[in-house]
């Protein structure tokens, strides 16, 4: 998210896009049926229900790692609560279906998601930057970590 555009007060979340090599293939995956909630909204179902949700609402954005690198954000609408096929009660992340491209940082791996400060978080890419075609997601995690992008 460009820094300084959100009410102050808000949290991000970081988690890894696993099965997904590209954003292209994220933008797929939340268009089929299977990824949108009631609303035809997208959603992210997780097993922990954020502390800190309120913070989350406020404008926060769950940012995506793939292939290495945070690529891409989604608005946080909501969050519901999803029953599993188990009887478990889980949270159901709801996504704005607007994909915003960031600017790459290099993530290491990590289990389920993490809360990401406003300051911390990858700025936007410029309007025009991010209809290009994507570079490899290894490519532009490295380029990231040296300082090129």
């Amino acid at each position: 998210m460009a820094r300084g555009k959100v009410a102050a007060g808000h949290v991000n979340l970081v988690k890894l896009c696993v099965g997904a090599d590209t954003v292209e293939d994220l933008a797929a995956w939340q268009a089929s049926r299977a990824a949108q909630g009631p609303g035809g909204r997208p959603r992210h179902v997780t097993r922990m229900w954020p502390k800190r949700g309120a913070e989350l609402l406020a404008g926060g954005s769950l940012y995506w790692v793939i292939k290495g690198a945070i690529l891409v954000r989604q608005r946080i609408v909501a969050l519901d609560e999803a029953v599993g096929a188990d009887g478990v009660l889980r949270c159901a992340l709801v996504l704005d279906p607007e994909l915003h491209r960031t600017r790459a940082v290099p993530k290491k791996p990590f289990q389920g998601w993490r809360y990401l400060a406003p300051g911390d978080a990858p700025a936007d890419l410029p309007a025009g930057r991010a209809a290009e075609p994507a570079l490899p997601p290894r490519l532009e995690a490295a380029l990231a970590e040296i300082g090129v992008l």
